[in-house]
Order: C-alpha cells, then sequence, then structure tokens
C-alpha cells in the first residue's frame, strides 16, 4: 500500500477523535492522547518497546477487529495506542489469525525498523 494511501485510511479511522498520531513505515500507527513535545520521538520511543514481537509473551499477542467500512481490519497488541491496519487485499488468506499474524508482522517491522512516514498532530496549537 502506497504512503498517502495509507496516510487517507488512518486520518477516516481516526476521524473525530481528536487525537494526535504518528505513522510508521509498514502501517502501525501511534495513538497519542496528549500531544506534548516532539510526538514522532514519542511515538518512536514506544513503538521501539512495543512493537518488536517476542513470541510467547505478551508482545506476541494481538486481537483482530474487522472495520465496518469493509476496508480491512487493525491489529492490537499489548500496548493500547499501538495499532496496525491491514488492508483487505494484503494477505493471502483472510481468516483472522492469518490476519492477525500479518499484522503483528508489520508492527514487529515497525518496531525494528522505526520509520516514521507521517505525523498528524491534533493537539491544541494545531487548532
Amino acid at each position: 500500500m502506497d504512503t498517502e494511501t495509507l496516510i487517507d485510511a488512518w486520518r477516516r479511522l481516526l476521524s473525530g477523535s481528536g487525537k494526535s498520531w504518528v505513522l510508521f513505515e509498514h502501517g502501525t500507527c501511534v495513538v497519542i492522547d496528549e500531544p506534548t513535545g516532539e510526538l514522532a520521538e514519542r511515538a518512536t520511543e514506544t513503538l521501539r518497546e512495543f512493537g518488536p514481537v517476542q513470541v510467547a509473551t505478551s508482545a506476541g499477542d494481538f486481537r483482530v477487529l474487522e472495520l465496518k467500512n469493509g476496508e480491512g481490519w487493525l491489529v492490537t497488541g499489548h500496548h493500547p495506542d499501538v495499532v496496525t491496519f491491514v488492508a483487505l487485499d494484503e494477505p493471502a488468506d483472510p481468516s483472522h489469525l492469518a490476519v492477525g499474524i500479518h499484522g503483528r508482522s508489520k508492527r514487529d517491522q515497525d518496531g525494528t525498523e522505526l520509520h516514521v512516514i507521517h505525523v498528524e498532530d491534533n493537539g491544541p496549537a494545531a487548532e
């Protein structure tokens, strides 16, 4: 999925939430409730700690949420503010297990590579 499509998907998903967010290269988003300081830096710290997968620990756990708009799925992990988007055309197998493993793999890539592609600052100063 190209960068602009991914950014647009997250904008739609978080529309009206008033939350700031930072998007990483493989589709993992870190949502920031209280946007203070350098958002990309804060999100990178969070993802550095909670992105990499460690099987047989809570870092390997995931939950799959199917999007009502038919766009794909959200895959959550062990940190409530770290969520990965999986588009409908990404996994070969659309079962929740396959989607979850695919999303967890994307989170792991983002958590080890830590490449920010977009910052959406919806804090008070951004209004």
